[in-house]
């Protein structure tokens, strides 16, 4: 009895053990059959890899031909990388691009890229993206937060160096004339890094010419109608004042144009009666420059898409970038207006 006992139960046992072994090979991680566990953690690891990246994308707005043409740049290239792009337009207010920023988190994109309205206030928006292990790409404009850990880089322009260039170029054509040369200046967005930064560097190079000096100043928030406002108000002030207003130093070429437009108005020949200085590098202003109104541009290019997304990828996949990233650009003085403006994509 007990004999029979024991094979009954080594029976069972055996019988235990064999649909145990079954179970587990009918498991989702085993379906193929023939697929070991280490085969099946290398597939799941390679997953990663084919996911479609998210980018999300808070832009300034749409102020200016220089931006539009930096946000189709952003958008062709981001297809182009197969990148899922996630875009919003902050129309020049700082609070939609945090929220924007917020959104984007929630939303748990793989990448963050902004160009930022101003260059302060960021700091606790930045946190939280780095907090969620979410990578924060800088575009066009730089934060002052002395933390530059939230962020992995800074691709855009020197914009120091764009006033400095401005500033050469005027210096070395005024050296031989002699008397006070008055220059009025058109700035960007209030509190802007461009519009910091250009005026920092163009006021340190013409300090060099104690004939040189800014008579006004005033924002034209980076627009033609502002600029031109601006422009009619600065007309009207010097008239009053029976000033002369010898240059004109426009922060970028929207304000620029405008301000063309409102000294043409005033009966004023811009190019001639006032030299003009313009940066970015737009189509429409190397075109006022073959015209002769526009005297110099200083370019900005908008067109960094590709370097965005290639700077994305990398980051996404744990690689280090500079932490300084820095665009191509020159400086295009009235004789080369002709040649240069079937070249201009923007």
């Amino acid at each position: 009895m007990k004999k029979v006992w024991k094979s009954s139960a080594f029976l069972l046992v055996a019988a235990t053990m064999f649909l145990t072994s079954a179970c587990g090979s009918s498991s989702p991680a085993s379906t193929s059959g023939s697929a070991s566990p280490a085969a099946t953690k290398a597939a799941e690891a390679a997953k990663p890899a084919d996911k479609k990246i998210v980018l999300g994308f808070a832009q300034v707005g749409a102020e200016s031909g220089w931006r539009t043409a930096n946000t189709k740049s952003i958008q062709d290239s981001a297809k182009e990388a197969g990148i899922d792009l996630k875009f919003s337009d902050a129309q020049q207010k700082q609070e939609n691009q945090i929220k924007a920023i917020r959104s984007y988190i929630a939303q748990k994109v793989d990448a963050i890229a902004f160009s930022p309205v101003v260059e302060s206030g960021w700091d606790t928006v930045l946190k939280e993206a780095k907090d969620a292990g979410i990578p924060v790409v800088l575009t066009d404009r730089a934060v002052d937060s002395k933390d530059t850990s939230l962020y992995k880089t800074f691709l855009g322009s020197d914009f120091v160096e764009e006033g400095r260039n401005a500033g050469k170029w005027l210096v070395e054509k005024v050296k031989d004339q002699k008397g006070p040369i008055n220059i009025v200046e058109l700035q960007g967005t209030t509190g802007s890094a461009p519009a910091i930064d250009r005026k920092k560097g163009f006021e340190e190079v013409i300090k060099s010419n104690p004939n040189l000096k800014i008579v006004k100043s005033q924002t034209g928030d980076f627009t033609r109608a502002k600029g031109k406002e601006v422009m009619e108000a600065f007309i009207k002030s010097a008239k009053a004042e029976n000033t002369k207003m010898d240059v004109l130093y426009a922060h970028n070429d929207d304000m620029a144009l405008g301000a063309i437009q409102a000294l043409e108005e005033a009966g004023i020949k811009p190019g001639k009666d006032i030299l003009v200085i313009s940066l970015d590098g737009t189509k429409d202003a190397f075109t006022a420059m073959k015209d002769g109104k526009i005297n110099v541009i200083v370019e900005c290019n908008p067109l960094m898409g590709p370097q965005v997304m290639q700077i994305v990828k990398d980051v996404v996949a744990g690689k280090e970038v500079p932490k300084r990233i820095l665009t191509k650009e020159g400086v295009f003085p009235q004789e080369t207006a002709e040649k240069e403006l079937p070249n201009r994509q923007y």
